[in-house]
């Protein structure tokens, strides 16, 4: 059996498919697993040992392509449809909800094309499961939901995200390093996350002034020892935070790859991140974390599964305003703007 999942998101989308790679290769073990992503979520799969081949497309990069040479762009396309052919997959799980993709399914020859169908775009599937958004339960409960389609059992729900003894030698080494043993428990702050949003990435952060509050209470109240952490792009972010605090801290700040990031929350007590994708790797990696949540419903897209893990968000009645794939235009902000720093602590000494 070869099967080909279909999923072009962002880095917290991917790990919520790693309970559905599990139970795929539970049914079939000795089948070969391949998986279509883009280019920032490989380091995802790139050490997990059930996948046997990843296949890259990045839509902006097809597109900067197009734009210099239409034939450069159809040979690219080409050359990727292609390869998927040559593995001759018997079928797809295609959670891209994007029409194109299922057409590109077609295109290189798979037979049996399984997935969602949202506002039409499922017409190239020849299973198709009918849905208006993701609504009242995880969407790694969706993703699952896709099995009883091809008769495979659901027994694993846990995501996953194997981390290499390198990255947990590097992982010890950066915290020996920073002096960080030995002197109260370790807590990583992710004052970053939602780039997937692209521009409204803003719209599900907490303020980097109370993260900075909340890293010195912690220190006083606690004695921990606080460690940033984020991608190359929010080191401002990262450093505005470190800025903003009364005491010391250690930035790992753009230090880190996306498995190294992994096995640094993994080696702390508790994470507290937005929400977003560094939340849902350091939950991936076996980390207790605190997440903030605004716009989004973190029934939906929260930590799975929840145990070991506190959502803190203001339960306003305009939450969640992130339905069906859109956030309704707010220019206030209040689930954010209004969460304070004494109920982010509360939620900390509920896990410490």
């Amino acid at each position: 059996m070869k099967i080909l999942i279909i999923n072009v998101f962002g880095i917290g989308d991917v790990l919520f498919t790693t309970p559905l790679i599990s139970n795929l290769k539970a049914a079939h073990p000795d089948g070969y697993l391949g998986y279509l992503c883009n280019r920032r979520t490989v380091p995802v799969l790139e050490h997990n040992p059930k996948i046997s081949r990843i296949f890259v497309y990045e839509r902006d990069e097809l597109e900067a392509v197009r734009r210099k040479s239409p034939v450069r762009y159809w040979q690219s396309l080409g050359k990727l449809v292609g390869d998927i052919c040559k593995e001759r997959f018997d079928l797809v799980l295609d959670i891209s909800l994007n029409s194109s993709m299922g057409f590109l399914a077609l295109a290189a020859g798979i037979p049996r094309r399984v997935g969602f169908d949202y506002k039409g775009r499922g017409r190239f599937l020849t299973q198709k499961i009918p849905l208006e958004g993701y609504e009242n339960r995880h969407v790694v409960e969706y993703y699952l939901d896709l099995l009883a389609q091809i008769g495979v059992p659901v027994v694993h729900k846990s995501m996953e995200l194997p981390l290499t003894t390198a990255d947990m030698d590097w992982a010890a080494g950066f915290l020996e390093d920073n002096g960080v043993f030995g002197r109260g428990q370790v807590i990583g702050l992710v004052p970053g996350g939602g780039e997937s949003w692209g521009k409204d990435a803003s719209c599900k952060r907490w303020s980097a002034e109370r993260f900075a509050k909340l890293a010195d209470k912690l220190i006083e109240k606690s004695a921990a020892q606080i460690i940033l952490l984020g991608g190359p792009t929010e080191a401002g972010l990262c450093g505005s935070v470190a800025r903003g605090m009364n005491n010391p801290c250690v930035s790992a700040c753009g230090k880190t790859s996306l498995s190294q990031f992994a096995a640094l929350a993994k080696r702390c007590a508790l994470i507290v991140a937005n929400d977003g994708g560094p939340l849902h790797v350091a939950a991936a990696s076996g980390s207790k974390t605190v997440s903030i949540f605004g716009p989004v419903d973190e029934v939906v897209y929260g930590p799975y599964p929840a145990q070991g893990h506190k959502v803190v968000k203001k339960d306003l009645p305009c939450q969640p305003c992130y339905r069906r794939f859109r956030r309704a235009d707010c220019g206030h902000i209040r689930c954010l703007n209004d969460l304070t720093v004494e109920e982010v602590f509360k939620k900390v000494e509920e896990i410490l």
